[in-house]
């Protein structure tokens, strides 16, 4: 029965029909590469400013300042990018991005050592994924058959997510054996080819009248979210997931504090995202779900709960383990938040709506990083963890309960 065995492999690996489009390919092989180095730069930022402050809260920090320009720009941008050539706006704002990398590598070179100059440079960094985050998120709806959505973005997370593995593990070993410039100068170097990606795309112009942006546009696509209990319940339970059980802030201290050093905090960035890479890869079975929003609340019970046992663990590998599980559920939940959101909108509005997806997506975490630090920081990290994680999870089902439209929504969407 090999034909069966081949078939039933099929419905439960992952779907690559969108990689037979060269448009998706492209930008699906630069976005990953270039997620590598993100992640990079994302560790080394974090143990440079603890080996700088020796404080938790200020790694917490760095989310406060990537915060505010991701809201205000990641909104803002989701208004240009249904105004304007798509294309143009992430090529642009890629560059900033770009850029922000050379001054952090600077800034390591140099040895000034300043946690403001890392906190403003941290902010720069923000406006430039928030300004291109929302144009490509809107990009791929208008290069792909609506029914390859859902595969073409369980790929794309599962791309990001392996950068997200194969970044804090490179970091850990560069910044060991060379320093934090040498983690900056490889982001750099790998940029190059996200940045090349989006410069062969072909150019994405609105479709029918623009809109103008400014406050306007951003307050129209937040009305059209808050009009639509389902938007509204799939961005709140996610709101939940990042703020309440996002641990990453702790990882610096944790790591020295009961794993040996740098080269365990590369493990533990590592540790969510190699779950997601397993679950993207055997992630045949999401687009065939009906019930999305149902798998989305599970999945982020699934995931505070694996958080919170995680903080409990004494074993490295054990936290690995458990924080690979929390990842597996992750990447189920952002799939279904993307996919809910993109098939939910009008491509005049996907602009506007990717922005206050980046704004609670990429927001969230920074909060959370920022809860964790501050909250490790008063109670411990154990309990700052921990109790995140489980507040999480009750927090998710109560929600579901108060308002169960999300619960019930289904699609149907065919390939």
């Amino acid at each position: 029965m090999p034909g069966q065995r081949v078939s039933r492999l099929r419905h439960v690996a992952v779907d690559l029909r969108p990689l037979r489009h060269d448009h998706f390919r492209r930008l699906f092989v630069g976005q990953g590469v270039a997620f590598v180095g993100f992640q990079m730069t994302a560790v080394a930022v974090a143990l440079q400013m603890f080996a700088i402050t020796r404080s938790s809260f200020w790694v917490g920090a760095i989310g406060l300042a990537a915060l505010v320009p991701l809201v205000v720009f990641g909104l803002y941008g989701g208004a240009v990018s249904d105004a304007v050539d798509r294309r143009v706006l992430l090529v642009s704002s890629s560059c900033l991005v770009w850029a922000v990398t050379g001054g952090l590598l600077l800034h390591a070179v140099l040895g000034v050592g300043s946690r403001w100059v890392l906190l403003a440079l941290v902010a720069v960094q923000s406006v430039g994924f928030a300004l291109s985050a929302p144009a490509r998120g809107a990009i791929v709806p208008r290069i792909l058959p609506v029914a390859l959505v859902p595969a073409a973005n369980t790929l794309s997370f599962t791309a990001s997510t392996l950068g997200m593995v194969a970044g804090p593990l490179l970091a850990g070993v560069v910044i060991v054996q060379g320093g934090f410039a040498w983690a900056y100068a490889v982001d750099a170097l790998l940029f190059t080819v996200g940045l090349y990606a989006a410069v062969r795309l072909p150019a994405v112009p609105p479709l029918g009248e623009p809109s103008r942006p400014g406050l306007r546009s951003v307050v129209e696509g937040l009305s059209f979210v808050a009009r639509r209990p389902v938007l509204l319940m799939s961005f709140a339970v996610d709101v939940v997931a990042m703020v309440l059980a996002m641990p990453r802030a702790l990882f610096p201290e944790a790591a020295e504090t009961r794993f040996g050093g740098p080269g365990s905090a590369g493990w533990l960035f590592a540790a969510i995202a190699m779950g997601s890479v397993v679950a993207g890869l055997g992630s045949g079975w999401i687009g065939r779900v009906r019930r999305q929003g149902l798998a989305l609340v599970v999945a982020v019970v699934v995931w505070g709960l694996a958080v919170a046992v995680a903080g409990l663990a004494q074993s490295l590998w054990l936290v690995v383990l458990l924080l690979a599980v929390g990842g597996a559920a992750d990447l189920v939940s952002a799939v279904y938040r993307q996919t809910i959101l993109q098939t939910y909108a009008p491509d005049e509005m996907r602009g506007r709506l990717q922005g206050v997806f980046v704004v609670v997506v990429a927001g969230g975490p920074r909060l959370g990083d920022l809860r964790a630090g501050g909250t490790a920081d008063l109670v411990g990290d154990t309990a700052s963890w921990v109790g995140g994680g489980l507040a999480a999870a009750v927090i998710a089902v109560a929600l579901a309960v108060a308002a169960p439209s999300l619960v019930r929504y289904r699609t149907d969407l065919r390939a």
